[in-house]
């Protein structure tokens, strides 16, 4: 069973103001289901939805991690990946889910988000997100600090760098290394500047499979 640390309790105020939480990871076993409980257990932040923040480094896991939660959770998993403007597009992707996604469901609207195509490195088609219930958003910088007051519930999926880039690598091909590593340290930078491992109410060890 895959070890995490215990969801930590965290004051949510209904302004952008940064939650307070208590120090130090306390590790537990954990699963998938638990995950869905304490996530139906959490009251909508996001006007009706219950934001789920799947964050961490690339190649951490968090993509099976979030596909398998939106599932256990019958919630809609949106992946920043599709939302990146490519290699470069970390340090701008916040704007554009605030713009496209958040803000219309916290109205209580369906909201929609152009995706972006890697192979032709432009935006394509709009893709339509109805209201849900439970929303999965996946994806490095998906819980910035702008989230607090927001998410019912963020986990930090990590993993060693080395078995991140080689998992990086295993699927994107080796022509790619010099962007992979670009990218971890635009991340590295980007987590440290928001204290994303910190905040988090869930620490994930994306080394080990998980339970169901």
């Amino acid at each position: 069973m895959r070890e995490v640390t215990a969801p930590r309790e965290a004051h949510h105020p209904s302004s952008g103001a940064a939650r307070h939480v208590a120090p130090g990871p306390r590790l537990v076993p954990a699963s998938v289901a638990a995950l869905a409980t304490a996530v139906r257990d959490a009251p909508p932040r996001l006007g009706p939805v219950r934001l789920v923040c799947v964050d961490g480094p690339a190649g951490s896991g968090k993509s099976t991690l979030a596909g398998r939660l939106a599932d256990a959770t019958g919630g809609v998993v949106v992946h920043l990946d599709d939302l990146y403007e490519g290699w470069s597009g970390l340090g701008r992707v916040w704007d554009r889910v605030e713009e496209q996604l958040l803000a219309p469901l916290a109205a209580g609207r369906a909201a929609r988000y152009q995706r972006y195509d890697w192979d032709r490195a432009a935006f394509a088609e709009w893709r339509d997100v109805p209201v849900p219930a439970v929303l999965v958003l996946e994806g490095c910088g998906s819980a910035p600090a702008a989230a607090d007051g927001r998410a019912s519930l963020v986990v930090w999926v990590e993993a060693p760098a080395d078995v991140r880039l080689a998992r990086g690598i295993a699927r994107d091909g080796e022509a790619l290394r010099a962007e992979w590593l670009r990218w971890m340290d635009l991340e590295e930078q980007h987590f440290v500047r928001e204290r994303t491992r910190e905040r988090a109410d869930v620490h994930v060890d994306g080394t080990a499979p998980y339970a169901p």
